[in-house]
């Protein structure tokens, strides 16, 4: 089965983690974001990836998901850093 745009979306919501350290988390303005991001972000922590329906931190989980996208993409695309 191949990847869905909301499974995109979530990966791209996933790789914008810093995984160097726990104690940094993003926010998704959700008056200004766009409406996919909102949504993406909903179902990530509808799935108990991140702390918060915006966003939030990592959950346990939510990191090894974030490391295993980041990595991904770092095979996909050789010019992505992974931070």
């Amino acid at each position: 089965m191949p990847y869905t745009q909301e499974i995109v979306d979530e990966l791209n919501i996933l790789v914008r983690y810093n995984l160097a350290t726990t104690q940094e988390g993003i926010k998704v303005h959700t008056h200004t974001a766009n409406p996919a991001t909102v949504a993406a972000t909903h179902r990530l922590f509808v799935k108990g990836l991140v702390t918060q329906d915006d966003g939030g931190y990592l959950t346990h989980l939510g990191h090894e998901a974030a490391e295993q996208a980041q990595m991904l993409l770092s095979l996909l695309n050789p010019d992505y850093l992974v931070k």
